[in-house]
């Protein structure tokens, strides 16, 4: 016991039997950003949701404006009251008191992916946006796109999208963009109608062991695409992942000979950047992004070759884009240090793998700044182990780093790493033990000019 939960073992079709042959359903975990999706859209659907969380956090207090009863506080058998189906996160270790109690009562109960897996069938245009990078992007920018094209889409999005408030949508529309996680094969357990595969990067080999392995998980995933896969084609791994895919297959990419090309990307003034799409050579349009960074730039051209392959005009795939203010915590500005206009920028992003953070650092560098800041706190004991060269090496691209303790979350420290290991590496960072001692370190240490 106090492991984590067993995976589930249903099949596709007895987990559509057993959403067709419940109407009340109990969420184990419900303040979660991944479960708040799906309770926007099952519940648009007809089901009765409620659920319980631990803490009353943001996720939570919108869950019950809504109208969604959420029990707060330590879990309890009788929190299931009357369910006849129970959704739990996949963080929930295996003696929670409520899945102990549902299992003694014999109601059903389905991991989060799972009820995923059914919302992805529920739609019949469901999208899912793969990658190790860009996932968040894509799927916000690709829903943004289709809302204001009219298209009432269906969204599950891991980050808060501001025109919708949230992390998904239910939406009319036959279309349904859902962000498709690779993480424990968390993918595999949907049936998208087209999927899009941005990049396979070296992420979770914990659980991948080898880039084989999760080369062939993303090829699995295309392979479950109904309609046609999307794929970037200035990526050699997914290019060489995807070969003799028996799918449709429509790529974007850099060079002008992908289906649709990004040309002459250029960056805008402090922020942003604009470039050429064309489509099979022939060029559509100038598209202008807010957003910083030149990966974001292969991102749009992803979420605009599945709008205008669905029909939208190529205007309004401009318009939305050009609207686009980014999804939460990619590159999200917060405000400046003390709240004044003179302190420093504060920026939020999620970046968590060597490859984004560099990324995001690029794009920062990008926008004229006298200084750049990177405060990070790694995640996972093994990512960080395992990648610690490239993490230095990214870090080192800004001018300051400030390191906090590692963030272990679903591990134990089996390789001995920590975060002084990590700030060895890099030449004049400050490791401080935590929030509050970051705090007083950057209004101290930071300046007008300042990016942090």
């Amino acid at each position: 016991m106090n492991g984590r939960v067993a995976p589930c073992t249903y099949t596709d079709a007895e987990v559509d039997a057993l959403f067709a042959a419940a109407r009340r359903l109990h969420f184990i975990g419900i303040g979660g950003s991944g479960m708040y999706p799906l309770v926007q859209i099952l519940r648009a659907r007809g089901y009765d949701v409620r659920g319980s969380d631990v803490l009353l956090g943001d996720i939570v207090r919108l869950e019950q404006a809504g109208g969604v009863p959420v029990a707060v506080g330590p879990q309890r058998a009788e929190n299931l009251g009357d369910a006849e189906l129970v959704i739990y996160t996949a963080a929930l270790l295996d003696d929670n008191p409520e899945l102990l109690a549902a299992r003694e009562r014999g109601i059903p109960c389905l991991e989060r992916s799972l009820a995923l897996g059914y919302i992805s069938r529920m739609y019949p245009k469901s999208v899912g946006v793969a990658g190790t990078h860009g996932k968040t992007t894509t799927t916000a920018m690709l829903t943004q796109i289709l809302l204001d094209a009219g298209r009432d889409p269906g969204a599950v999005i891991g980050g808060k999208l501001r025109s919708i408030g949230g992390y998904g949508r239910a939406g009319a529309g036959p279309l349904c963009p859902i962000e498709s996680c690779e993480f424990v094969d968390t993918f595999l357990h949907l049936s998208p109608d087209s999927a899009v595969i941005l990049n396979i990067d070296d992420d979770h080999l914990d659980y991948f062991l080898t880039m084989e392995n999760l080369c062939a998980s993303f090829r699995k995933f295309a392979e479950k695409a109904r309609s046609r896969v999307y794929y970037n084609a200035s990526d050699p791994l997914t290019v060489k992942t995807l070969a003799g895919l028996g799918t449709e297959t429509v790529t974007f990419g850099w060079d002008p000979s992908a289906d649709f090309a990004a040309l002459s990307p250029t960056p805008g003034e402090r922020a942003g950047w604009r470039f050429t799409l064309a489509r099979r050579g022939e060029p559509l349009g100038e598209i202008r992004l807010r957003v910083p960074g030149r990966h974001n730039v292969l991102n749009a051209a992803a979420a605009a070759a599945v709008a205008l392959t669905e029909g939208v005009p190529f205007g309004q795939v401009a318009d939305a884009l050009a609207a686009f203010p980014g999804a939460g915590r990619r590159f999200e500005f917060l405000g400046k240090v003390g709240g004044s206009n003179s302190g420093a920028d504060i920026a939020d992003d999620y970046a968590h793998h060597p490859t984004e953070v560099a990324a995001t650092l690029r794009a920062a560098r990008d926008m004229g700044y006298d200084r750049i800041w990177a405060v990070f706190q790694p995640f996972t004991f093994s990512r960080t182990y395992t990648l610690m060269q490239d993490f230095a090496d990214a870090l080192s691209l800004a001018d300051r780093v400030v390191l906090t303790p590692i963030m272990g979350s679903r591990e134990r420290n089996l390789w001995g790493v920590s975060s002084e290991q990590l700030a060895e590496k890099i030449p004049g960072c400050t490791l401080l033990p935590g929030f509050e001692e970051i705090d007083a370190f950057l209004r101290k240490e930071s300046r007008p000019g300042d990016l942090i």
